[in-house]
């Protein structure tokens, strides 16, 4: 087992009988001593370049309100994005927003590879294979993708404290919308912001959701409303609601 292996994904409450399997590209900030500090300071290290500050906290919340599987990546996406198609110029960063990855720049061919099938691979392997198997069991699979953005965004201030982003198919985001709208009136809720698919950060979206004929969705949420306990559960309570709520409107939807 190479350094760092045992942490390139995570599977928890595999067996979970809910329709919905929560997945969270960047949950850890987590740099493989292999790769000592990657040329950054603790602050860069902890701060969102790394990871997506709360995500996996709400998806871990996310996941007990409603018995549903969660997989999550344990690599920094410092290492390597996991949400990034393989051919994608941000794979490996080596400037993210302004800060320079040192040890991301100038990268042999070997390594580019010994991270994608050690960290990027086993992550999408073991979201594939969970569906599949809740496929063999003949259970609906509604695939929830977790992520947080920040408050700021060179210089540019971002409103919304949710934003929804779809892949090809958009039905079960705008029933999702429809139903955050309904429970809470007052949220601004941003579509397709903070990003959209065009901005190339829906793999993991489009791969197993769309590619699988999921109904699926991409949730971000503003990182300073989860950085609290109180935070992380208000968000949890609510999503768990207004998923549930959008699953039974695209039930009814259907002929």
């Amino acid at each position: 087992m190479i350094a760092g292996e045992e942490k390139a994904v995570t599977v928890n409450n595999a067996r979970g009988a809910s329709p919905f399997v929560v997945v969270c590209d960047h949950a850890s900030n987590f740099i493989p001593e292999i790769y000592g500090d990657l040329g950054l300071t603790p602050i860069e290290r902890v701060s969102h370049i790394a990871w997506d500050p709360g995500a996996l906290a709400v998806s871990r919340a996310l996941t007990e309100a409603l018995d549903a599987p969660l997989v999550w990546s344990g690599v920094s996406r410092l290492v390597i994005d996991t949400n990034r198609d393989l051919n994608a110029p941000d794979l490996i960063w080596t400037l993210s927003e302004a800060t320079r990855i040192p040890g991301n720049e100038n990268l042999s061919e070997d390594e580019r590879r010994y991270r994608i099938e050690h960290f990027h691979r086993p992550y999408h392997r073991a979201i594939e294979d969970l569906l599949e198997m809740r496929r063999h069991a003949g259970m609906e699979s509604v695939l929830v993708c977790m992520h947080s953005f920040t408050p700021v965004y060179h210089g540019v201030a971002r409103p919304w404290p949710i934003g929804l982003l779809h892949g090809r198919d958009t039905a079960f985001t705008e029933a999702l919308r429809d139903a955050l709208a309904e429970a809470a009136p007052e949220l601004d809720i941003g579509w397709n912001q903070p990003y959209a698919a065009l901005n190339g950060v829906t793999l993991t979206l489009e791969k197993h959701g769309d590619g699988r004929g999921l109904e699926a969705t991409m949730i971000e949420l503003r990182n300073d409303e989860i950085l609290s306990s109180e935070g992380v559960s208000y968000w949890a309570d609510l999503l768990a609601r207004s998923l549930t709520e959008a699953r039974r409107r695209r039930l009814t939807a259907r002929p």
